[in-house]
């Protein structure tokens, strides 16, 4: 049944299970463990998914860039002492991970051959890079970037400035978990957009995540990419960022572990568009983290319908005053599946401006919703003005959402407001249409697209949002003409 809950912190377990290792660390673990405390190592299973991840890592004659090495470094530290996450743990309290834990999982030690994409079209005009199993493997109209901009892999990059940048802001996020710390590891490259001060973008990069190797439908195998990339954006620059992530075939189970980091300078503007449709045997999940500047903006709208288990991690610091952050999120469960959005956003600055809306479908009887909101209105954040919405439909009566908005104000002078629904369709909507000759079919359907529509309108994209309200209603109306 659908709850809204406020729970306390739960200790996670002393004794992780034990597993054997399939060989003996690499020596720059042994390092490491030497100098960690015994009680703190990690569990046997994650070492090992740790040193199976750096051996898949690309052989070079050349030592990796700076920040590539620094990420990695970083990520091993930090991974050591992380045990793989239950449900006793707090942040993972309605969120089973256990279909990826026991999967054979095996990294995707190469990119996909260019036929493999032959039959994935784009429909976008827009510049765009193709990210394949966590590999670059394609860019289209890139040249046609302003001066200065750069879109494209680290291994390419040869401008110094911009590489010193580049390592003073990776991995520098002070909110991380396990699955951080394992793109870090085994994430082959990393991809930078960086825009210059001053430099508007006019048209929207497009990243386009595709998952091309998978176990079969019924297959145990979990294949492994871990795409990273690191948005810069200089003082007073602007840039739409558009990622997309989906399959090669709909029925492939595959993990696409994914991180992406935006650093919004001084007046600065990201305008984020974040579409999920993974394969319903795939597991995704994906951290956001941003640092927000003074005077900056930065604006997330996410739209996620596939993957057996999703789940969003979002970090947001603001990092001076007068910062904007808008988070919009419409999640659609429509089979066995698990949408899970866990958000942070700390406000430490005066006149701060925030709004989050929250929306979500369960249209199935064994699918889940999970929304974690938490503002934090620090001591000096004072005259912010912060608002949290998330509103749940669900229509199936076994259909589950656990939802925790929670708004921390430590500052005396604030205009912070929050507030939680969760309902199916409400009977008297129902019955404005009824009365006036409407079907229930039809009645129904306008509700729900209109429900999910305020989050969608939110694009700032003409011909992404009509691809996208194209697919919610094939979504929708199979499940729309069994319930009439």
């Amino acid at each position: 049944m659908a709850a809204l809950l406020f729970t306390p912190n739960i200790q996670r377990p002393s004794v992780p299970p034990v597993l054997t290792p399939n060989k003996s660390p690499k020596l720059k673990i042994k390092t490491r463990v030497a100098l960690q405390p015994s009680p703190t190592f990690s569990d046997p299973f994650v070492l090992q998914l740790a040193e199976t991840l750096e051996d898949s890592l690309p052989a070079s004659s050349s030592l990796p860039p700076l920040p590539l090495q620094k990420l990695r470094d970083t990520s091993s530290e930090t991974l050591l002492s992380t045990p793989w996450p239950s449900r006793k743990d707090e942040p993972f309290r309605f969120t089973d991970t256990s279909f990826i834990r026991h999967s054979e999982i095996s990294p995707i030690t190469h990119p996909p051959p260019s036929s493999a994409l032959s039959g994935i079209s784009s429909t976008t005009q827009f510049p765009h890079l193709v990210i394949a199993d966590g590999f670059v493997v394609n860019s289209v109209n890139l040249s046609e970037l302003p001066s200065g901009v750069f879109v494209g892999s680290l291994l390419e990059l040869s401008e110094e400035s911009i590489i010193k940048r580049v390592g003073e802001l990776v991995s520098n996020s002070v909110e991380r978990d396990l699955f951080w710390s394992i793109n870090g590891i085994g994430s082959p490259d990393l991809t930078v957009v960086y825009v210059p001060a001053g430099c508007k973008v006019e048209n929207p990069i497009c990243l386009r995540y595709i998952s091309v190797a998978g176990g079969s439908q019924g297959s145990n195998k979990l294949p492994i990419s871990n795409p990273r990339v690191l948005v810069m954006v200089e003082k007073g620059g602007e840039i739409g960022i558009v990622e997309e992530f989906m399959g090669k075939d709909e029925k492939q189970s595959y993990w696409a572990n994914s991180v992406l980091e935006v650093v919004v300078g001084e007046g600065g503007t990201v305008r984020h568009s974040y579409i999920q449709n993974q394969s319903l045997n795939a597991a995704h999940i994906k951290w956001t983290s941003v640092r927000q500047e003074s005077s900056s903006t930065y604006e997330l709208v996410e739209i996620s319908s596939g993957g057996k288990l999703s789940r969003h991690n979002v970090h947001i610091q603001q990092l001076g005053p007068e910062t904007v952050t808008e988070l919009s999120s419409l999640h659609l469960s429509v089979a066995d599946q698990t949408q899970d959005l866990h958000s942070r956003l700390i406000m430490d600055h005066p006149l701060g401006y925030s709004r989050q809306l929250h929306k979500c479908i369960v249209a199935h009887s064994l699918g889940q919703a999970v929304f974690d909101g938490n503002v934090q209105v620090n001591r000096f954040a004072q005259q912010t003005d912060a608002g949290q919405l998330t509103r749940c439909l669900l229509l199936e009566p076994r259909a589950t959402v656990n939802v925790k908005p929670n708004l921390q104000i430590i500052a005396d002078d604030v205009k912070c407001s929050h507030g939680a629904a969760i309902s199916d369709l409400e009977e008297s909507q129902l019955f404005y249409f009824l009365a006036r000759g409407i079907n229930l079919e039809t009645a129904r359907k306008a509700l729900l697209f209109s429900f999910g529509a305020e989050v969608i309108d939110r694009l700032p994209y003409s011909s992404i949002k009509k691809e996208l309200e194209n697919h919610i209603r094939e979504l929708l109306e199979p499940l729309l003409k069994g319930s009439s």
